[in-house]
């Protein structure tokens, strides 16, 4: 704990422009100071598409470079395991990357070659070494350390679940799971929920505090979206919960209510600013967790997000470095807002733009000037036929409207299912730069 309690002191000290570069990532992480060169997509296999198999596929998306906008390289893992989430260690050197039905983790080296990642190492034995937690989610950097949020377990395969963390080298350290009713652990419930769901996580190193959202378990995750939506028992196993800890002892300190399956967490920057948003994607709420006056960390709805009633199913969201804007992708209507908050506790909604027929993440530059997006959900949730688009679309933003770069249709391109980014940049390892000009184009295999 010393290494975290030595980097909480550092990065109290420092302004928040230093802190980090694109503004969903840990604040524990190494920067990227300019234009970033690569964006590396964990991607879906698809049966009948290509190899069929999950992918890391990195883009070239600096307009200085010859091959700008085209896919330079893929590297296939084996199988279909339905890739979700990937996260960057604090220094950057590897991309863990999940897979929610198989339960393993991808360990690639985005240091040695960032226009050419290898794969480092393939852990398991997850569930194992756990004590049963299954659906490794969100792959989020402490200093030395990564914390990954399950999903499930494998009893019940339900929401119930826990946090678990590893060495950067990829050493299980410990479990801690989420509380429930049946077991606080300490926690203060505030209101009318404790029920043990997890989904993503974000640290406050200024306020010792570590936030997770709540989502839903396996067997609803893997299950076809439209069979879903109409069984009533799958509709009730949502998570309606955000929990604080200490981010030091990683016990849990208080449980808040946010009914309605809250998903991303996105904390704010600036040190003055003590709050996080998180969007709930069954009741199509903006929420923001705040440290209250009085040092209580309280849940407050604060807005909606487009017609409630008709459910587009918030996903993505990103707030902007500065803390002035949040951005919110809603998957079923296609399309990204943005959301003005100069006042945190009112948003404003001053643009809106369909990016296709569906959307899921979007990743943008530090610097605001740039903004990535993707389009799957889950293999099961992705939108069947015609409206099934799958692609990676790049944007440049002057801060009115969005204006489209480039596209690439990971279909036509026999990739798979394109879902989460993550940045990388030659200026990271300086020891071991290469020029772009000298990195030939790898075709899509």
């Amino acid at each position: 704990m010393a290494a975290t309690l030595a980097a909480s002191t550092l990065f109290t000290a420092l302004p928040a422009n230093t802190l980090a570069d694109e503004p969903c990532n840990s604040p524990y992480m190494a920067k990227i100071v300019g234009q970033e060169d690569f964006v590396y997509v964990w991607t879906l296999g698809v049966e009948g598409v290509g190899d069929g198999q999950d992918k890391l596929v990195t883009i070239d998306v600096n307009p200085k470079s010859k091959n700008y906008g085209k896919v330079i390289n893929t590297l296939s893992v084996g199988g279909r395991n339905e890739a979700h989430h990937s996260g960057l260690t604090d220094d950057r050197r590897y991309l863990w990357a999940g897979g929610l039905d198989t339960n393993k983790l991808f360990i690639f080296d985005v240091h040695t070659d960032p226009a050419k990642p290898t794969l480092h190492k393939v852990i398991t034995d997850f569930v194992a070494k756990s004590g049963g937690v299954v659906g490794p989610h969100t792959t989020y950097a402490l200093p030395g350390r990564m914390i990954i949020t399950g999903l499930s377990n494998n009893q019940d395969h339900g929401g119930r679940t826990a946090l678990v963390e590893y060495t950067n080298e990829g050493d299980y350290v410990a479990t801690y799971w989420v509380p429930t009713d049946e077991n606080l652990q300490g926690a203060v419930k505030s209101g009318k929920y404790a029920d043990g769901y997890n989904y993503d996580i974000r640290a406050l190193p200024r306020r010792n505090v570590m936030v997770t959202s709540s989502f839903t378990g396996w067997s609803n995750y893997m299950m076809d979206f439209g069979k879903m939506l109409q069984d009533k028992e799958a509709m009730k196993r949502f998570g309606n919960t955000v929990v604080i800890w200490d981010l030091h002892t990683r016990k849990p300190k208080k449980i808040l209510d946010v009914p309605g399956a809250p998903l991303e967490i996105r904390c704010a920057w600036r040190s003055e600013n003590n709050w996080c948003m998180t969007t709930t994607a069954l009741t199509s709420k903006i929420w923001i967790i705040y440290e209250d006056e009085n040092g209580e960390w309280q849940a407050k709805d604060v807005g909606d997000i487009g017609d409630p009633s008709k459910v587009p199913l918030p996903v993505d969201i990103s707030i902007t470095a500065n803390d002035q804007g949040l951005w919110v992708d809603t998957f079923m209507d296609g399309s990204t807002r943005y959301y003005d908050l100069s006042d945190p506790m009112n948003p404003k909604l001053t643009y809106q733009k369909k990016i296709g027929k569906q959307v899921n993440m979007i990743s943008q530059s530090w610097d605001g000037k740039r903004a990535y997006y993707t389009s799957s959900l889950l293999a099961n949730w992705d939108k069947k036929g015609d409206d099934n688009e799958q692609y990676f679309k790049a944007y440049d933003w002057n801060g009115k409207e969005l204006v489209e770069k480039f596209s690439i249709d990971f279909m036509k391109e026999k990739l798979g299912r394109a879902h989460q980014m993550r940045f990388g940049a030659y200026s990271l390892y300086a020891s071991n730069r290469r020029t772009q000009e000298k990195q030939p184009t790898v075709a899509a295999k």
